[in-house]
């Protein structure tokens, strides 16, 4: 059995909870292994468990009864699945699957929503992560609205940048063009025109980050406000953790 010990969780929320709420989590929580595509929430199906992501990316994807998809939100070691269970929601028409592979804690809905009520503080806390996901939400949208294509991608690719340990991003075209919601031919000029920025090195399946400076730079207003409020409120962001 794996021993969970706080002062060595990769998770932020988790690094961050109250003692005497992780202590009340620690009998309930599983080390898993988050393979690629594997699906944490799956949409309209109650929600049984919240994983605490400690490595790799997961994304939240809306669909349609047409099976039009569009990413709409980013997961990393900063956050956990399932935050419809914060808001005491027991399912969501949304799912939640890994992009890139990594592991997490997972920990049953009941045992989570007990510690919740058991420790204002947590809460709080939760709440406050269910607030910047919503901001993060919140300037996709703007962004889809306000910023050119380039723009946008290269605020994508910062928000896999701050949640994955390398600046190796396994991503492909093709997925880059579902979750940003435009066609591959699309992504692939868009990312020779940064390529050509000499700020990324794009391989099959890969994307290298050789400038993120230069990234900030194309991506303007487009990045950095969830990022900032994330920080204000959690005390930290995961890029300068990692600076």
């Amino acid at each position: 059995m794996t021993h969970f010990d706080q002062s060595r969780v990769r998770n932020l929320l988790l690094e961050r909870l109250p003692p005497e709420a992780f202590e009340e989590l620690r009998p309930a929580m599983v080390a898993i292994d988050l393979p690629i595509r594997h699906e944490i929430v799956r949409a309209n199906e109650l929600t049984s468990h919240v994983c605490f992501i400690e490595s790799g990316l997961a994304s939240v994807v809306a669909t349609t009864r047409d099976e039009e998809a569009i990413e709409v939100g980013h997961i990393g070691c900063e956050g956990l699945s399932g935050v419809n269970i914060v808001l005491k929601v027991d399912r969501t028409p949304n799912r939640t699957f890994m992009q890139v592979s990594g592991h997490g804690i997972s920990v049953p809905v009941a045992a989570f929503a007990s510690m919740l009520a058991n420790n204002p503080d947590a809460n709080d806390l939760m709440l406050k992560y269910v607030h910047c996901a919503e901001l993060q939400l919140s300037h996709s949208a703007l962004a889809n609205a306000r910023y050119k294509m380039h723009e946008r991608l290269a605020r994508w690719l910062l928000m896999c940048h701050d949640r994955l340990s390398t600046d190796d991003l396994p991503l492909t075209h093709e997925f880059l063009s579902v979750m940003l919601g435009v066609r591959r031919s699309g992504i692939t000029n868009e990312l020779h025109i940064i390529e050509g920025m000499r700020v990324i090195k794009a391989t099959r399946g890969n994307i290298r980050v050789l400038s993120r400076s230069g990234l900030e730079e194309i991506a303007g207003g487009s990045y950095g406000t969830p990022e900032k409020e994330y920080e204000r409120l959690m005390g930290t962001w995961l890029h300068s953790r990692r600076a």
